[in-house]
């Protein structure tokens, strides 16, 4: 709990059980009005203060997270029309490499390697950009953690592996076309 006049200048913080509270509450008033009779007795409970506290990071946090996933999806959404595109593109290549043997998971590879180097290249700016944002967020907190090359880890194996189901669907449907098909159309 802590105590502290109307204006909000010095006050004094007291620790009590929490079975104890109105009666600690009601002695403490009584020594308040003692000592200082035209001033109100204001206390509030400090977790309630570090709550109020850390209430709009929180609602930031989910804001966050849901603008987060709108924007994966959007991404996703992106990738796998990119992806169509490529696939309609190369689809001569592709029909010439399965009529010289090419196996699906070889043609698969091969048009997800180019979204894959595309990928790394977005990671590679991303990544310091992110751990110099967390950071500079970090400074403004007196007690934080520190940001472990773990939590980039984690995140690029997410993203690659999100683009790896978005395009291989692509990929794998553009394999299994006839190559007939394919190379017939002028």
């Amino acid at each position: 709990m802590v105590c502290r006049p109307q204006d909000n200048q010095a006050g004094f913080a007291i620790r009590i059980a929490p079975g104890h509270i109105p009666d600690v509450l009601e002695k403490v008033r009584a020594e308040w009005k003692a000592f200082e009779p035209n001033r109100a007795f204001n206390y509030s409970f400090m977790d309630q203060d570090f709550d109020a506290v850390y209430r709009t990071e929180q609602r930031m946090g989910g804001l966050i997270g849901v603008l987060t996933g709108l924007l994966i999806f959007i991404a996703c959404l992106g990738l796998f029309g990119l992806a169509a595109y490529a696939a309609e593109q190369r689809a001569k290549e592709i029909g010439i490499r399965k009529v010289l043997g090419a196996g699906v998971p070889s043609i698969v590879g091969l048009l997800s390697r180019d979204f894959a180097r595309l990928i790394a290249v977005a990671l590679c700016i991303a990544v310091p950009l992110s751990w110099w944002m967390m950071h500079r967020w970090l400074e403004n907190f007196a007690y934080r953690t520190d940001i472990s090359v773990w939590i980039f880890v984690g995140a690029a194996g997410i993203v690659f592996s999100i683009a790896a189901l978005t395009t291989v669907f692509q990929s794998a449907k553009a394999a299994v076309v006839n190559p007939v098909n394919s190379l017939r159309s002028e």
